[in-house]
């Protein structure tokens, strides 16, 4: 059981403090509260693992894209651009995304998986799902994989 994310954020908040980096050093408190949070939500407060530590970093990282998309469509260019500059910090933190290419590799891999057992239908989506969600996890925008799992079981 690793833990040694957490404890990197906390060391890089206090050398952004140190070095007068308000945006990151706002961005790491707001994400080190998050992290807090889910690690006192339960019955029971309990130390989250790296992997636990990347959710809660990918689940802030996607508050900041849809926040910044609701700014860009209401004409806040200035709060859509913050947005923008918190999940560069937060990315900095997260596994390196996969490319388009990668995705639509391991999705038509599991879409010919599960083509082999006969389902269809909201069913196929499941399964293929099922399957390409652990290999992709924390590396890609769930609804981005959603969408090519769509469009490859409708080829």
């Amino acid at each position: 059981m690793s833990t040694e994310l957490k404890p990197q954020l906390q060391a890089d908040l206090t050398i952004s403090i140190k070095a007068r980096d308000e945006l990151k050093s706002a961005t790491l408190r707001m994400v080190l509260s998050a992290i807090t949070n889910e690690e006192v939500a339960g019955k029971e407060v309990k130390v989250l693992t790296d992997e636990e530590v990347l959710t809660v970093l990918a689940r802030e990282a996607k508050k900041r894209r849809e926040s910044a998309t609701a700014y860009t469509q209401a004409h806040r260019p200035e709060l859509a651009a913050r947005e923008n500059s918190e999940l560069e910090v937060i990315s900095l933190y997260l596994p390196a995304q996969l490319s388009e290419a990668e995705l639509e590799a391991i999705v038509a891999s599991a879409a010919t998986q599960v083509a082999g057992s006969g389902a269809t239908g909201g069913a196929a989506m499941g399964a293929v799902m099922k399957i390409v969600q652990p290999q992709v996890k924390g590396r890609a925008d769930g609804g981005v994989v959603a969408g090519l799992v769509k469009k490859a079981l409708e080829s």
